[in-house]
Parts: C-alpha cells; sequence; structure tokens
C-alpha cells in the first residue's frame, strides 16, 4: 500500500498567525500516526490579538521555542502564553549575511548586492545549506528535538514567517518520526498560502530597499527546491540523514526513542 500524504490543519487555528498549525496528523512509513495537540509550528506570535488571544491561551501550551535572532526578538517581542516557558533556541548566526534581513533590506545598495538580479533565490538556498551544518544550527536543533521529546508539552517554535528556520525544524521533526519524504514536502509547501502576513512586510521592505518584487519574491515563499538543497546538504556534509542525526545533531537513541513514545499513535 502506498503512503498517503496528509496535511494536517486546512483551517487557520489564529488568523493573526496564519501560519499557525499542528504538527500532527500525518501517517509514518510504518502506518502509524502524528499526535496532535502536542507540537505546533507558527510564524512570528507577536502578532496575536483580539479573539485569537484567547484561542491562543486555551492550547495549553507549556512551551514557546523562539528560533529568531535577537535583532528580531527585540523588534518585535513574543505574546508568550500563560504558564508556558519561553525558550530562545537560535538556528542562525545573528552576525552573518542577511541575518539582520530588516536593516539589510532598508538599506538599497546592500539589498541590491545582496538580493538583486536574481540572487534572492541563490540566498535562500544558502540558507538552508546553512541550516543543516552550521554550529549555530546544529546546536539550535538539536534542543529543539530534545525540548520536542523531553519537555513540557504542548509545544509551539516558531521563526518570523515560520516557513524556512521553522520550515526545516518541521522538516526534522517529521522526518525523525518515520513521515515519508513526499509527505514532509507536502507539509513544507502549505506555508505558501500562509503568508499573508510576511507579504505586507516585505512588500514595505521591497519598496524600502527600491528593489522590484521580483527580486524580493524567491524570499516570500518556500520551493520543494529549498527543501532539498537542505536534504542534499544532509547527505553532502554526513553521508545520510542517519548520520546527520548522530554526528552533526548529536541526537541520543534514547532522545530518538521518548520522540516516538511521546508523538506517535
Amino acid at each position: 500500500m502506498g503512503i498517503v500524504c496528509v496535511v494536517t490543519n486546512d483551517g487557520f487555528l489564529l488568523p493573526s498567525a496564519p501560519n499557525f498549525r499542528d504538527l500532527g496528523g500525518h501517517r509514518t512509513r510504518e502506518g502509524r500516526t502524528v499526535r496532535s495537540g502536542l507540537i505546533y509550528r507558527s510564524d512570528a506570535l507577536h502578532t496575536i490579538t483580539g479573539p485569537d488571544l484567547d484561542v491562543y491561551q486555551g492550547l495549553g501550551l507549556r512551551q514557546l521555542v523562539d528560533l529568531r535572532t535577537h535583532h528580531e526578538r527585540d523588534r518585535l517581542p513574543d505574546v508568550v502564553p500563560e504558564g508556558a516557558e519561553y525558550a530562545v533556541v537560535g538556528v542562525q548566526n545573528a552576525e552573518a549575511a542577511g541575518a539582520n534581513f530588516v536593516d539589510l533590506l532598508s538599506d538599497p545598495d546592500r539589498a541590491r548586492a545582496v538580493f538583486g538580479g536574481g540572487a534572492a533565490e541563490r540566498f535562500m538556498r544558502e540558507v538552508y545549506r546553512a541550516l543543516v551544518s552550521d554550529t549555530e544550527a546544529l546546536d539550535g536543533y538539536r534542543e529543539l528535538v530534545e525540548r520536542a521529546a523531553k519537555g513540557p508539552t504542548s509545544l509551539v517554535f516558531h521563526c518570523s514567517a515560520g516557513k524556512d528556520r521553522t520550515g526545516w525544524g518541521a522538516a526534522l521533526l517529521l522526518t525523525l518520526l518515520g513521515v515519508d519524504r513526499a509527505a514532509v514536502t507536502e507539509d513544507f509547501l502549505v506555508s505558501n498560502a500562509r503568508q499573508a502576513n510576511t507579504d505586507r512586510w516585505m512588500r514595505q521592505l521591497s519598496k524600502d530597499s527600491q528593489l522590484p518584487w521580483e527580486d524580493v519574491e524567491p524570499m516570500t515563499r518556500v520551493r520543494a527546491a529549498y527543501l532539498d538543497t537542505a536534504f542534499d546538504r544532509v547527505d553532502e556534509v554526513y553521508g545520510s540523514f542517519d548520520a546527520y542525526v548522530a554526528q552533526g545533531l548529536k541526537l541520543s537513541e534514547g532522545t530518538l526513542e521518548a520522540l516516538r513514545t511521546r508523538m506517535l499513535d
């Protein structure tokens, strides 16, 4: 029997954070199901307002894992649910080229040099390669998995758009749980329909930087090729996904078993 790809949460749990969604509902290659209501992924959580706040507080979140750099956290601090631990878990060198995204796009000369003339897609591929093998990423994603496996639940992890740093985190967790690559990619691509907040501020940044939208657009969406770049980097550096997990992330078998026990029916 073939694997059925299941994308969870077609609706919007929190319209003010449109990329907030449950990681549960996917089937694994062994026919098990990823439990719902335990791990959520999201875009920025400074946006939670109005009726969404009651829904957000009612989810029983016990951990909020913020994958953003200090530039983003300082500018737009999260709304932390009552009773939840707030954890800064960086996965990106905050001083790397392009990490201070808003300031970079506010400088027209620098923005054109880094993103102009079709360079944005190359930039995105470099981001995904770094998320696999940079020291900050290895440390950060190891902590994310350990928190998902052993920390209090429910847990939400997020970045700004909820599509790249969060996207690789979700792909990592689902792959560790045995979800088929096609379903992992499908879940990854769901972010494209949930970028209303990102589009608003990116269009303003495009205007500020004097870059045409077609030069900026590759950074506002995810593409299967971006995720493929990350998995290709796994194979290039480590030889296999299992070796990446053991040698790169240095995750113990005990942690992986705890993750599976917690997350799979």
